[in-house]
């Protein structure tokens, strides 16, 4: 199970790494090898883990990038400042704002992560927030699809 359960961890890292990389096709197929709901619940942790892993990368790229030239170049366009103004308004000074949003995205994936980790990440959330939010978020939605799995296709998995 520690191999699994690893594996799991570093296949998640890179499907956040990589936006075409989908972890859900991962957890679907492993799940129909290894069955159970202790296993959906530890493989559903070790995927969230390793998701929160991946898009900490995005967030401090985002975050270092913010100073560069070609950041600066983006923000000097009126409609990108302006978008950029507004999304610093609602989060800074609000972590149970910022980690709602961050939450609704790691878990149901509206808005998409990988853009709300850059985002996160050129706004400064803190990282007190933008962890355990993402961390939380994605183990649940990987936990459920492991779970769905299982109760879904019980005569495949169990034979």
């Amino acid at each position: 199970m520690l191999i699994l359960w690893l594996t799991m961890f570093g296949v998640s890292i890179l499907s956040a790494l990589v936006p075409f990389l989908p972890m859900e096709g991962v957890i679907i197929a492993t799940a129909t090898a290894a069955p159970g709901v202790p296993k959906a619940v530890a493989l559903g942790i070790a995927a969230g883990a390793g998701a929160t892993v991946g898009k900490i990368v995005w967030y401090e790229l985002a975050r270092r990038g913010s100073d560069s030239a070609w950041a600066q170049k983006k923000l000097s366009s009126p409609k990108v400042k302006a978008g950029y103004e507004r999304w610093t308004a609602r989060m800074e000074g609000r972590p149970v704002y910022a980690g709602a949003v961050m939450f609704v995205a790691a878990s149901v994936g509206i808005p998409p992560l990988l853009a709300m980790a850059a985002v996160a990440g050129l706004l400064r959330m803190p990282m007190w927030v933008f962890v355990p939010t993402v961390f939380v978020g994605r183990s649940i939605r990987f936990g459920l699809l492991f779970l769905g799995v299982d109760a879904v296709l019980p005569e495949f998995l169990h034979f």
